[in-house]
């Protein structure tokens, strides 16, 4: 089944028209790239698509769920890392992670095994009792690379997550994300920068 499948949508602020019968499509396991320049409406596309906004006209399904009609079960797939950072900075990164182990329903037993392991593959698990305003916007971004994986959506969608960050930790994360598209997850990634579009070897 289509991860993502956008069709007609349209959306505007008052007199600003931001989306136009726009369409898009996401297949299962693939890399997805929302490109263009700040201000072309890829934050607001990304905040119909996660219920943040109501569209004006328009479906949207992830995974054959409307989110207009039957949100549960749509959102329910998801992981989301937004282009503002998320986390509470005055709790720990494994507080943070429990925390959103918690809303999903998990047990305190399960997020904490699954947080070990994804914030294990990001190379953050030994941080994981330090404060998060503690750790440099990279580490930061490892972190709600790590949440919005635990609860083990199939679909992710990744908001400017590299905006700011040196080139080093752009690729790690890049990097990352790609490789788990090949372990089957689907991946929407907005950005700015072009060369975050190129494919990967």
């Amino acid at each position: 089944m289509t991860a993502l499948v956008i069709e007609n949508l349209s959306h505007g602020f008052g007199t600003r028209q931001v989306l136009s019968h726009a369409d898009l499509v996401v297949e299962p396991g693939s890399f997805a790239v929302l490109l263009g320049p700040n201000g072309a409406g890829k934050t607001t596309l990304v905040s119909l698509v996660t219920g943040l906004y109501n569209a004006h006209q328009g479906d949207i399904r992830i995974f054959g769920h409307s989110i207009r009609r039957n949100p549960l079960p749509a959102l329910a797939e998801l992981g989301v890392v937004f282009q503002m950072p998320t986390l509470d900075l005055d709790m720990s990164v494994e507080q943070n992670m429990l925390y959103h182990g918690s809303l999903h329903g998990l047990s305190r037993r399960e997020a904490k095994e699954r947080a070990d392991e994804e914030l294990e593959r990001l190379g953050v698990r030994n941080r994981r009792a330090d404060k998060v305003r503690a750790l440099s916007g990279g580490l930061r971004r490892r972190v709600e690379i790590a949440r919005a994986l635990l609860h083990r959506p199939k679909f992710l969608i990744v908001d400017e997550a590299t905006a700011g960050l040196d080139v080093s930790s752009r690729q790690l994360l890049l990097n990352h994300v790609r490789s788990l598209c090949r372990e089957g997850l689907s991946v929407l990634w907005a950005t700015h920068m072009l060369d975050e579009v190129a494919p990967s070897d």
